[in-house]
């Protein structure tokens, strides 16, 4: 397994890990829906932060149908986001990341026609996620598309740092090289937002940092200089985790304060895996998609680090 190999389950496991507690804003009732939160487990049906109950999406025609089934949740209170998934199981957009990953895998390259084109497909198919809840970018893009916009101008400028989640699954996918304009291309396609072009570019250059043999902590200081500080991250440290991903950086998912409450965390549970992805989870908000930086940056320094990475860390209960 490469680096960059490690990156990409590491980044599913988190995401995975953290998806009962996606999206929960009261850590409290974290600790009371899930007091065991150290394996995978399944949503319960209540969630006690949806907004569902005030989200709307109505396809313009078949062209825009990404709900599917799940539609008559909308607008119900307390639906689970992700009500149907099982333990261990990813969420659309990290579903997403491993058929982009299967795709670039097969073919050695990354062409954005034949992956939009794949993109388009999968997410019209019923049954193909199981997502009630998808986030603005999906139904912006596909209501876009259903008034026949050209594919490559579907993309909105979305701020969060969802836009991140098939990064690590794309590095691993392509053979060694520079990757940058690969990224901002295939990002570009569905989050037109310069901080997230950033972000996904820094997520980019600390993985090859790491692949190049650079320790994680040293990688943050020379290519994260302006998402991150050391000397704010070490006294951070001192506090609980859900005083500084609450207090001094946002838990939500703006791309402005999710990535740099991402770096935090990799950052201090650089060398352990298992801490660093139920830590993200315990922080609640947005932690899915963040998991897409704490999940591959901490697996790919662990096997930087001992020259293996553990896909067997959690298991379902």
């Amino acid at each position: 397994m490469t680096i960059h190999e490690a990156a990409h389950h590491g980044s599913l496991m988190a995401d995975a890990f953290a998806m009962p507690v996606h999206w929960y804003y009261n850590r409290e009732a974290i600790d009371e829906d899930y007091p065991n939160l150290s394996n995978y487990q399944a949503p319960l049906p209540h969630h006690p932060d949806s907004i569902l109950w005030r989200s709307e999406y109505t396809p313009v025609n078949e062209k825009g149908e990404i709900l599917h089934d799940q539609a008559r949740f909308w607008g119900q209170r307390n639906v689970h986001y992700h009500q149907n998934l099982q333990a261990g199981e990813n969420t659309a957009n990290f579903k997403l990341a491993r058929e982009l990953y299967n795709q670039v895998k097969a073919s050695g390259e990354y062409d954005p026609t034949r992956w939009v084109l794949r993109y388009i497909e999968l997410m019209l198919t019923p049954g193909w996620h199981r997502d009630t809840y998808l986030e603005e970018y999906h139904r912006a893009f596909f209501t876009k598309y259903a008034r026949g916009k050209n594919v490559f101008k579907c993309g909105i400028s979305d701020e969060h740092i969802g836009g991140l989640a098939t990064v690590p699954s794309l590095l691993a996918a392509l053979p060694p090289g520079d990757h940058r304009q690969t990224v901002k291309t295939h990002v570009t396609l569905t989050h037109r937002h310069s901080n997230v072009l950033r972000a996904s570019d820094c997520l980019t250059r600390l993985l090859q940092a790491i692949s190049d043999g650079i320790p994680l902590r040293e990688a943050l200081m020379t290519a994260a200089g302006d998402w991150f500080s050391t000397r704010k991250a070490n006294d951070w440290s001192r506090q609980p985790d859900r005083v500084v991903i609450g207090q001094r950086l946002s838990p939500a998912c703006y791309i402005d304060q999710s990535f740099p409450a991402s770096l935090y965390l990799a950052w201090k549970y650089h060398e352990d895996f298992p801490a660093a992805v139920i830590a993200n989870a315990k922080v609640g908000g947005d932690n899915c998609h963040r998991g897409a930086v704490v999940g591959s940056l901490v697996a790919a320094e662990v096997m930087r680090a001992t020259g293996e990475f553990d896909l067997k860390a959690f298991l379902p209960d």
